[in-house]
């Protein structure tokens, strides 16, 4: 796992910080090589690796299918989840000071588990997203639990330009008294969004205001369409 603790350590992570203080989300190139995209396909199947699969039509979430991973876990995806972290941990700070929200987060994701823990929150929220012709995702927030980490990231598996058609993953973002702004992002085969779970702080002329953010996935319209979902926080169910 050198390699992409190496790769992570390599990105500019001021850039990244910028973007996800301008737009709240961010993107970061080619995360993922096209063999460890294809090896995280071919382990959908592998069910001991999985503690919950969801049809989503039955809880009218779209259509499509997705699975959360028990731990631990693999180990490509442990090495991610922990080394992306504190890069994202003091952006989650300042957003929660300027908009005076009394929490500020561990730097290192094991003590930020352990307060999960401690709150009951004890099961993996890393995921394995499926979508075929005609999948979608409603625009959602992920939080799971009173205790949450209000960024998160996904990295496309498949080849939007071989795999798939349409798919494209979708960001509304709600100013107060004005109406919700559309984010249509269109990331390649290996690339990773990082994006905010909840919300944003935006200046306004008498300080920080929030501005609340759902994500979702828009329509595939051919092939299948495979996305890791990593989440820092842990679910009570």
């Amino acid at each position: 796992m050198i390699n992409i603790v190496q790769k992570i350590n390599r990105i500019d992570w001021q850039e990244i910080t910028e973007s996800m203080h301008q737009n709240g989300y961010a993107t970061i190139p080619k995360l993922l090589s096209d063999e460890e995209c294809n090896s995280l396909i071919a382990n959908y199947d592998q069910h001991p690796l999985y503690r919950k699969t969801v049809v989503m039509a039955r809880h009218r979430f779209g259509l499509g299918e997705y699975k959360y991973f028990n731990y631990p876990l693999p180990e490509l995806i442990q090495t991610i989840r922990t080394h992306i972290y504190p890069y994202l941990a003091p952006i989650a700070n300042s957003w929660f000071s300027a908009l005076h929200i009394d929490t500020q987060f561990p730097l290192e994701h094991a003590e930020f588990l352990q307060q999960c823990h401690s709150n009951d929150q004890q099961k993996a929220t890393v995921l394995i997203l499926k979508y075929g012709n005609g999948g979608f995702n409603t625009l959602h927030q992920d939080l799971y639990g009173d205790l949450y980490f209000p960024i998160q990231v996904v990295l496309l598996l498949s080849d939007p330009d071989e795999d798939f058609t349409g798919g494209e993953f979708v960001l509304t973002q709600q100013v107060p008294r004005a109406q919700s702004k559309a984010i249509v992002l269109k990331p390649k085969k290996g690339d990773v969004l990082i994006f905010t779970t909840n919300f944003k702080p935006e200046k306004g002329t008498k300080g920080y205001y929030r501005v609340n953010m759902k994500h979702g996935i828009s329509e595939v319209k051919t092939g299948q369409r495979y996305a890791l979902g990593i989440i820092f926080h842990d679910a009570v169910n």
